[in-house]
């Protein structure tokens, strides 16, 4: 057992959200449904209340609390793409009824928070060459979904 498992606040959707969640990654999987064996503010007995998935090998549980909290963008979940290809998988995957933010930044339609970022955006932020990696983050800013050949083309002062 991990010492700490984020828990995430879900308005009666927490199988339906892990359910998709585990779709996204390798490593991933549905861990156990705990249907309440007695009414509880968020539903009556025998709905879902908590779900144990796993995300990418981490530990994760989805509760059905009800109404009261919804996510915001203090909190989000970052994931580390190997290439154009991933990127594009999971922003497709994750846009329907979803929103997009900024800088890599989308909202699932539950309203959870993700930064789908490519490794190379990663290591042209940390270039050696103190113009370079501003050239790249002066592109990342101006992007949504991150384009990686852009990065590179706005890196080497092409772009």
């Amino acid at each position: 057992m991990n010492k700490i498992t984020p828990c995430l606040w879900f308005n009666g959707e927490a199988e339906q959200a892990a359910r998709f969640y585990v779709t996204l990654l390798p490593d991933s999987r549905i861990d156990h449904i705990f249907r309440s064996p007695t009414d509880t503010p968020s539903g009556p007995a025998g709905s879902v209340l908590t779900v144990e998935f796993t995300l990418a090998g981490n530990p994760y549980l989805g509760l059905n609390g009800g109404p009261q909290f919804t996510f915001n963008e203090a909190v989000s979940f970052q994931i580390h793409c190997e290439d154009q290809a991933e990127v594009d998988r999971l922003w497709a995957a994750l846009k329907p009824g979803g929103t997009e933010i900024a800088c890599s930044w989308i909202k699932d339609r539950w309203g959870l928070a993700w930064q789908i970022v490519p490794i190379r955006l990663s290591e042209l932020l940390k270039d050696p060459d103190p113009g370079r990696a501003k050239r790249a983050m002066e592109a990342m800013m101006q992007m949504v979904k991150i384009d990686i050949a852009a990065l590179e083309r706005a890196a080497d002062g092409k772009g």
